[in-house]
């Protein structure tokens, strides 16, 4: 299906809910490609959330608030006053599932049309249909026309019958409730939602990496979800319940500190590797409860890393385990990016190379202008994905797929045009 783009100057928004910070980018699409210039950017401490779902919708909600009026306060020259209306908004790992689908279309001969690529996909919607779900995505991965493979876009081909391999992401429709009633409260639609994975690629992979094979691991505070591309396309998607905060917890615990002094901690000495010089480098841990500054509490940095340590060695290997466990297992590649602000500790390239066996890269947002450097780093994937998926991407949203299809009246067909042509 032929990717389509929004107009130029068209505004967007997008809005990353996480367990540790919510992020809100402001862009404005700048070429015929889906090109975004980022206009304003919003980051609060995430409250409320936890592991990815909303668990106190109060604090969520004052949460996301401040972060959509720092954006919008940022891009309130280009904005011109008028608030802020619709964010496209992630959808945690965890709370989706990924469904691989075959469906067939009689051509009967006749030339492919836009419309016949539409129904298929319709079709493959209609399989996975249910009360408690919501759909997120539907993406054609590859066509077959008359049994003939390699086809990456039947349209104005000619053919007896077409096939339609395609890959569906639905949510869990409780959870997404929550957080669109959250939306809601800030006077704010969503006019499209976007699984997290699937933003970090759209975000950080290369094209030849999503041609040619690749997983995208993105490793966030509550979850850290994972997606496969392939031949240009997301073909899998998954996640696990545990993140970045998981390892703060485990030094909280360990070490008898505060979960503030902890991710401190991590944040300026921590490593995923120990290394020999660690045993002789002392560090400073405040105790629990302990107000006599006077009496420091020195330990050896070796011991930090080897509470941290495990905890990444078990996300890397359950990710592993997921992957491989995967009826796409044979087609994630030899090459892993890692994102998200869990991938930011030193060391952790290296561990994942140990542990998953593939080539492994750091990726950060790529596809943006005017990103600030504040908000370029890996934390920020996401963010700047759900961008580049709202200004280029409509074409994979059901909603707007089930617009398109001609069901012969007149009117339809007048609405199809008018969607296309304005």
């Amino acid at each position: 299906m032929k990717q389509k783009t929004l107009s130029r100057g068209t505004m967007l928004a997008a809005l990353d809910i996480g367990s540790h910070k919510n992020a809100c980018f402001i862009g404005r699409v700048i070429d015929d490609e889906g090109g975004v210039e980022v206009l304003g950017v919003g980051y609060q401490v995430s409250k409320g959330v936890k592991t990815g779902t909303i668990v106190d919708i109060d604090l969520a909600d004052n949460a996301i608030r401040q972060t959509v009026n720092t954006a919008e306060n940022m891009a309130a020259e280009v904005m011109k006053g008028y608030p802020l209306r619709e964010v496209v908004v992630n959808v945690p790992g965890n709370q989706t599932k990924s469904n691989n689908l075959s469906v067939n279309v009689e051509i009967n001969g006749q030339i492919i049309s836009q419309n016949d690529i539409s129904k298929a996909l319709v079709k493959a919607q209609e399989q996975v249909v249910g009360n408690n779900i919501e759909l997120i995505h539907t993406m054609p991965v590859h066509y077959l026309i008359d049994g003939n493979e390699g086809i990456r876009d039947p349209e104005g081909m000619t053919g007896q019958s077409m096939e339609v391999n395609v890959h569906i992401v639905q949510g869990d429709l409780g959870p997404l409730q929550n957080v669109a009633n959250c939306v809601d409260r800030s006077h704010l639609d969503i006019n499209a939602l976007c699984s997290s994975a699937y933003a970090s690629g759209l975000s950080c992979l290369v094209e030849d990496e999503m041609d040619l094979g690749c997983t995208v691991i993105d490793m966030g505070a509550g979850v850290t979800s994972f997606a496969v591309f392939q031949g240009g396309a997301m073909i899998h998607s998954d996640a696990i319940p545990v993140g970045g905060w998981h390892v703060t917890n485990d030094i909280a615990r360990g070490l008898t500190c505060s979960n503030v002094d902890a991710e401190r901690l991590k944040t300026l000495y921590g490593s995923a590797i120990v290394t020999s010089s660690d045993e002789n480098e002392l560090i400073d841990v405040p105790q629990l409860g302990e107000t006599d500054e006077t009496m420091p509490n020195h330990i050896p940095r070796s011991l930090l890393i080897g509470i941290i340590q495990p905890r990444l060695e078990e996300i890397l290997e359950m990710v592993r385990e997921r992957l491989d466990s995967s009826i796409h297992s044979k087609m994630v590649g030899r090459r892993i990016v890692l994102t998200g602000g869990g991938s930011q500790l030193p060391g952790v390239r290296d561990l994942a190379q140990l542990i998953l066996d593939k080539q492994v890269r750091l990726g950060r947002p790529i596809r943006l202008s005017g990103l600030p450097d504040a908000v370029s780093g890996p934390a920020f994937s996401t963010a700047a994905g759900l961008l580049t998926y709202a200004a280029s991407h409509t074409h994979e949203m059901p909603s707007a797929i089930k617009e398109t299809v001609d069901n012969g009246s007149l009117f339809s067909r007048f609405k199809v045009w008018w969607k296309e042509n304005w």
